[in-house]
């Protein structure tokens, strides 16, 4: 990786990208830190505290630590990702927006582009409303700051804020370096890192936490890291046989190649949905009043909170599910069948049609299957690390398997792109 790094920034072209999405990066942090008018900073933070682990907590994490400051970018790019799959999502259910995006081309990928910027914006103003609730039932303004006009300041501040990013995002997709809402991202989670070690190391030098544990949890997260680059590089490619055709004088066909499907096709979708959902109790109950310990409500509130054990198998089970819920979405064998069968294309053993479709299903099935256990392993594990260590609690490591998933991801992808730029240019030197 670093060596791709090296030879890149060889290349005047793509050190000016380098240098071009730095920048771009350099202005999101910047505004990370200019915090919204009329909020108390202090009381919120101290709020937040109380809430990390919770869906709140997800939402700081994605958002570099943002929202719990309430600054113009609290809200990151979770409207954009949220429109995202909505968009993703009503392309399957509504035939028109369907054949925009199949039949449509360049022009129809722009009318959904620019029908996912104008949804950003919609859900950027119904996060900022409830961000701003959030805020005001708690507490949480300075003072006398409750009327409408300072409401309608924060609401539109929080939304501007989101549309900023999201524009920020297309302009490293456009001029620089790899996925700009990717990077973007990157960029939040990364910067959280040094506060979290230097939460670990001061929990180690208070005593809170031994050396031998803190040597086990550095080995433990290495050992995820390698866990992750394995499996987001691996995947199952099954061998595919085009038939030869005689057109005229000249032979078509005959090529050999494979269909290539992914270990973990969905990515970090299926965590940041899981724990949501799976969180959503104690998100909500974050919004009341603690209830009296020993009554009804305290019980429950154990049970289904962050740390016991039904928190953590309903939250493995949701990952399996929406793991399967995305993979059949994003892949379709029925459709992949019916393309090989027109392009004169077969899977060796198997006749084109229904029997390719049911292969290619079957197999499907089983790759998503070992993605899901594998996703519920990464995400669980600093659960139950968390819910047995408090000094491990107290540092907010249950979300680091989010965190690294996503981190490395988009690592691995900024670097392919950077080699398929070289490649473009004739440079082989990262081959070297």
């Amino acid at each position: 990786m670093l060596e791709t790094f090296r030879n890149a920034w060889k290349i005047e072209e793509l050190r000016k990208k380098i240098l071009f999405t730095l920048f771009i990066v350099l202005l999101y942090r910047l505004g990370n830190a200019v915090p919204v008018p009329y909020v108390d900073i202090s009381a919120l933070g101290d709020y937040f505290n109380s809430v990390k682990d919770t869906a709140l907590g997800i939402f700081n994490m994605m958002s570099g630590g943002a929202f719990s400051k309430a600054t113009i970018f609290a809200l990151s790019i979770q409207p954009y990702i949220n429109a995202s799959i909505i968009i993703q999502l009503l392309t399957i259910a509504i035939p028109a927006l369907e054949r925009l995006q199949k039949e449509g081309g360049e022009e129809g990928q722009k009318k959904l582009a620019s029908i996912t910027r104008y949804s950003t914006v919609a859900i950027g103003l119904l996060q900022g409303f409830a961000y701003y609730m959030l805020i005001r039932n708690q507490g949480l303004l300075s003072t006398g700051a409750t009327g409408l006009w300072q409401a309608v300041v924060i609401i539109l501040t929080f939304t501007a804020g989101s549309a900023l990013i999201m524009w920020l995002g297309e302009q490293i997709s456009e001029f620089g370096i790899g996925n700009g809402i990717s990077i973007i991202l990157f960029a939040s989670i990364v910067a959280r890192f040094p506060r979290g070690l230097q939460t670990l190391f001061a929990t180690v030098s208070s005593g809170g936490l031994s050396i031998i544990a803190l040597i086990l949890l550095l080995l433990g997260a290495l050992a995820i890291v390698v866990l992750i680059i394995f499996v987001t590089n691996a995947e199952r490619r099954i061998p595919v046989q085009y038939s030869k055709r005689i057109v005229g004088r000249k032979m078509y066909g005959g090529q050999s190649t494979h269909l290539p499907m992914k270990v973990n096709m969905s990515g970090v979708l299926p965590i940041i949905f899981a724990q949501s959902i799976a969180s959503l109790i104690p998100t909500v109950a974050a919004f009341f009043p603690a209830p009296a310990t020993g009554t009804f409500w305290s019980g429950f509130l154990k049970v289904t909170g962050t740390t016991s054990p039904l928190y953590a198998i309903c939250y493995f089970l949701l990952i399996i599910f929406f793991a399967y819920f995305y993979s059949t979405i994003q892949f379709n064998p029925v459709e992949i069948a019916n393309n090989l069968k027109k392009n004169g294309g077969f899977i060796p053993g198997f006749r084109p049609g229904k029997p390719t479709s049911e292969y290619i299903q079957k197999s499907l099935n089983k790759i998503t299957l070992f993605g899901a256990i594998y996703l519920g392993i990464v995400a669980v594990a600093p659960v139950v690390i968390a819910a047995t260590s408090e000094a491990a609690s107290n540092s907010g490591i249950a979300l680091g398997g989010t965190s690294i998933i996503i981190v490395i991801g988009v690592a691995l992808e900024t670097v392919r792109a950077l080699e398929q730029q070289m490649i473009m240019r004739n440079y082989k030197g990262f081959l070297d």
